[in-house]
């Protein structure tokens, strides 16, 4: 199982880092990641295996939320299954 990982704001220093490591907190898996910078803004989505992970998705969901807060970003994930859902046409 995956799920997909954005985040948006404002660009700073070790904004890949911090999501990264707390994706590791989780034992999410990045299978795949890519991120620009548009002026000042930093956009990144990343896919990530949920299969290891030992806590529930909705804590993962939290935490990912609660990094975004602090550094004021919009940090979200998405189950694969609900993403694909929201963009089958």
């Amino acid at each position: 199982m995956k799920a997909v990982v954005t985040v948006i704001g404002k660009d700073s220093v070790g904004i890949i880092a911090e999501v990264s490591a707390e994706c590791a907190k989780h034992k999410a898996n990045i299978v795949d990641i890519t991120q620009s910078v548009l002026k000042d803004y930093f956009a990144m989505i990343m896919l990530v295996e949920i299969d290891k992970m030992e806590a529930d998705f909705a804590k993962f969901q939290k935490e990912l939320a609660l990094l975004g807060e602090k550094k004021n970003l919009d940090i979200r994930a998405m189950h694969e299954d609900i993403f694909n859902s929201m963009h089958r046409i």
